[in-house]
């Protein structure tokens, strides 16, 4: 009997070790996979991450080499503005939202993937061709519409099919995913654009990159290396004397030759270097009119173009003031051209700015008036001296009736507010008899001379003097 009762004990103990062997093999298999599934989830939405789809791309590779693939990528980084005004939990009952609504259009050939915080990608397969891959990105972009309208953002998509020569280079496939959905948001402007990505985008950006670099070493130097200004007159229609010139920023490359401004001066700003760059500028300018003054051109005034980079640093004003002390030159001979766009961030805000600019004696004018933000109930309260009516508007007069442009409208608005208006891209008769008899102030373009540079600028100046 005490022999069977050690027996059962012994038979009890080996039973329970092993239910705690099951429930620790069992409890380990759960921890494996619940960490597996860490691993291959995205934790806000429950899709397959980017670790995942890389695996699967690059198994795809070798087991699909017949098989059409592509990936359209979904950026939505603009939704981030959201969080800020509206919280963290509002962005992201958002995002779920949205992403229930993508997949709508998941199918047995299409997957959708989290790839980063507000970027998706859906991995496609057994697509018929490149106006298939299109179509679906267009009703992917009709779906986030219904979302996003509401919250006045946008997005990029993208679309990069998947080949020989990209098949194996998975980390460099999603980064020309991203590059084209960055390419669809710029060009959209704040909607919904779609981007395929092929050979000429990947030059595109290639030299984006390039000048990107170029503007670096340029910032980066205690030297001007590159960067030069030309200067167009601007004409006084009621004095007919020269009363200033607008500074042109140019640059030039060694490597890329010369470039316009119309292609650095948007990668300067999108790459914050347009502080460094805007610095530069303006001394160079300050200088010239400096020398303006010292040849006794003294009633001359220089016009600068500020970007709203440039305009809401906290430090512009203290740095533009310390220059113009540094180079010793009237404030009021300075012009600062500012694009009206710039009133849609913050009006409040930088109209409190250009205030300070104002009461220091600079003179402030609205660039490319028309073609914006701005409206005539607003311009009263813009602390502002003139307005440059866009190059637009004049060409106008040569290509409709005169007497249907809204330039007289603008011209008789602006100086109820007491403001001087300029009129850009003059450059036939017509359009000089037409603004003169509208009463526009003062006009420059190629009627009255090409930019130039400092020299040429001076010397036309003192032959326009003594006509």
């Amino acid at each position: 009997m005490q022999l069977s009762v050690s027996a059962l004990k012994i038979a009890n103990s080996h039973q329970q070790n092993h239910i705690a062997l099951l429930q620790d093999i069992t409890q380990r298999k759960e921890m494996e996979q619940a960490l597996r599934y860490n691993n291959d989830h995205d934790r806000w939405t429950g899709l397959y991450n980017r670790s995942f789809l890389e695996r699967l791309l690059a198994e795809d590779a070798d087991r699909t080499l017949h098989e059409k693939r592509a990936v359209v990528g979904i950026n939505l980084v603009e939704i981030q503005s959201l969080t800020s005004r509206y919280g963290f939990q509002y962005t992201q009952k958002l995002i779920k939202k949205i992403v229930a609504a993508l997949l709508d259009h998941c199918s047995g050939t299409r997957s959708l993937f989290c790839t980063y915080e507000n970027r998706f990608v859906f991995y496609i397969k057994n697509y018929t061709d490149k106006q298939d891959l299109i179509r679906f990105s267009q009703e992917i972009a009709a779906t986030l519409k219904e979302h996003l309208a509401p919250e006045r953002i946008g997005g990029g998509i993208s679309i990069v099919e998947i080949n020989q020569d990209n098949a194996y280079a998975v980390e460099q496939l999603l980064k020309d995913l991203l590059i084209a959905s960055e390419y669809a948001m710029r060009d959209a402007e704040h909607e919904l654009g779609v981007c395929y990505y092929d050979d000429q985008l990947a030059a595109n950006f290639a030299r984006r990159q390039d000048i990107e670099d170029e503007l670096i070493r340029v910032a980066a130097s205690k030297a001007d290396d590159g960067l030069y200004l030309h200067y167009q007159p601007v004409l006084d229609l009621k004095t007919g004397r020269i009363c200033a010139f607008e500074a042109l920023t140019r640059l030039h490359s060694d490597m890329l030759g010369n470039l316009s401004p119309a292609e650095f001066i948007p990668i300067a700003e999108e790459a914050k270097l347009i502080l460094p760059i805007g610095r530069k500028i303006v001394s160079q300018a300050l200088c010239f009119l400096k020398r303006l003054h010292e040849s006794g051109f003294e009633s001359v005034s220089v016009l600068i173009n500020i970007s709203i980079i440039q305009l809401i640093d906290h430090e512009f004003s203290r740095n533009l003031f310390q220059v113009i002390r540094d180079v010793r030159v009237n404030p009021e001979s300075i012009g600062l051209e500012i694009t009206e766009s710039v009133f849609a961030a913050d009006f409040d805000r930088i109209n409190r700015i250009l205030g300070v600019l104002d009461r220091a004696g600079l003179h402030v004018s609205i660039d490319d008036f028309g073609t914006g933000y701005s409206s005539f109930s607003r311009e009263q309260d813009l602390n502002i001296k003139s307005l440059k009516i866009d190059k637009s508007f004049v060409d106008g007069i040569m290509q409709t009736d005169p007497d249907k442009t809204v330039i007289a409208d603008i011209i008789a608005m602006a100086h109820k507010f007491d403001h001087i208006t300029i009129a850009e891209g003059v450059e036939h008769e017509k359009q000089l008899r037409y603004l003169k008899a509208c009463g526009c102030d003062w006009i420059q373009g190629y009627l009255v001379s090409r930019p130039l540079d400092e020299n040429a600028a001076l010397d036309f100046l003192a032959r326009f003097e003594t006509r």
